[in-house]
């Protein structure tokens, strides 16, 4: 990377733009006078970063913390700097040529919109168009495999659903939710069997598959397995919030209670929740 003299101004200039963070970047990863932390880092010691700003995002969204979403989607932004930044120096590519490319893929994957195509067409017709045009373009770059492409470092709930999805383009899928069922029952009883006779290792695959499959059946029924996950999530934490509200109520805390009275408490959030009635806080 050639040498490129400080500029100070765009450093301190609150009103420029994408080409201040860059300067930033370029700052704090120069190797003379740059943040020892910062210079340190490289692609892989940087991605779990990347991965947890992304849930930061997420999450801002799912509680409309639309203040917070603006900082958190600053420091998702940052990632992006950071890894062109890391591209550049080792020769691979530059944060304009990122640009580039996600540009020309928009306007590729969009030719209702700036081609000749017309736009006269249905959401499902769309999507279904946007994944014919990926599928050409993974045949473009000789990926021959049905799951080629579908990333590794994906969470593996989302994974699990890629795969499934490009499976059944090919026509490898049950054809009923019926079929379906009866295979997480088939994967339930072995798990249970091999809690009773088989290794850890062993019993962690049967769980893996029921898990798999579990997956599968929300993809099945329409679902997102992974926003109905974290929609459970959601809801065992406000209960859950709940009944410590009336521990706390009670002068207790729960490891002053026991399983029997926070059961009890728990039933009654539940039917205080369907009556439409607010727990207490």
């Amino acid at each position: 990377m050639p040498d490129t003299p400080n500029n100070d101004a765009l450093i301190h200039d609150t009103s420029a733009g994408i080409e201040r963070l860059l300067e930033i970047m370029r700052r704090l990863r120069d190797p003379a006078s740059g943040c020892p932390w910062d210079i340190e880092q490289d692609f892989d010691s940087i991605a779990p970063y990347t991965i947890e700003e992304a849930y930061e995002v997420a999450d801002a969204i799912a509680r409309r913390d639309w203040p917070e979403l603006e900082g958190e989607l600053g420091d998702l932004l940052l990632q992006s700097v950071y890894h062109t930044a890391m591209g550049e120096e080792a020769g691979h590519f530059s944060f304009q040529s990122v640009v580039r490319n996600i540009s020309d893929k928009m306007v590729a994957r969009h030719p209702h919109v700036f081609g000749t195509e017309s736009r006269d067409k249905s959401a499902e017709q769309q999507t279904a168009d946007w994944e014919a045009i990926k599928a050409q373009e993974r045949a473009g770059k000789a990926q021959g495999g049905a799951l080629e492409g579908v990333a590794i470092g994906l969470p593996a709930l989302l994974r699990a659903l890629k795969l499934q999805k490009r499976a059944a383009r090919v026509g490898f899928d049950w054809p009923s939710t019926t079929q379906v069922i009866a295979k997480i029952t088939e994967e339930a009883t072995e798990l249970v069997e091999a809690r009773e006779s088989l290794s850890p290792a062993e019993v962690e695959e049967e769980f893996g598959d029921l898990m798999f499959v579990m997956a599968n059946l929300g993809r099945h029924l329409g679902l997102d397995p992974e926003a109905a996950l974290r929609a459970a999530n959601a809801k065992f934490t406000r209960r859950f919030e709940a009944v410590e509200a009336r521990l706390a109520a009670l002068g207790k805390t729960p490891a002053e209670s026991d399983l029997a009275e926070m059961d009890a408490l728990w039933d009654a959030v539940k039917a205080d929740e369907r009556a439409g009635k607010t727990t207490p806080t």
